[in-house]
């Protein structure tokens, strides 16, 4: 069974930084694009960062500049380091894997959307 366990977050002054990690763990075949949301309490979940198995990136406009995502191939570990944080960041933020699990058998499962249990950023002013 595939899972990915977030950590990271928590508390900052307007200014700090704050470094998300989530990994992901289980029978896996492949781990491909990875990418970072955030959702505050009665608006969508919106895109913030993905990254693909070869490195490239792309952001959202608000937090290109500040916020920088990364990944660790052979820890199936993507990373999220947030600088100059502001207080419209507050929110509960989640990464985002897609995932072919490998079945009991060798037999490969589908290209899976997978999501962390969110980690609350909050950001004071």
């Amino acid at each position: 069974q595939v899972q990915l366990v977030e950590s990271g977050g928590g508390l900052v002054q307007t200014g700090g930084s704050l470094r998300l990690s989530c990994a992901a763990s289980g029978s896996m075949f492949s781990v491909d694009d990875m990418g970072w949301f955030r959702q505050v309490p009665g608006k969508q979940r919106e895109f913030l960062a993905g990254i693909t198995r070869g490195g490239s990136t792309h952001y959202e406009d608000s937090v290109k500049g500040r916020f920088t995502i990364s990944r660790d191939n052979a820890k199936n570990t993507v990373y999220l380091q947030m600088n100059s944080l502001k207080p419209e960041d507050t929110a509960v933020y989640y990464c985002n894997v897609q995932i072919r699990a490998l079945r009991p058998g060798g037999v490969l499962g589908s290209l899976t959307t997978y999501w962390g249990q969110g980690k609350q950023v909050t950001v004071s002013s």
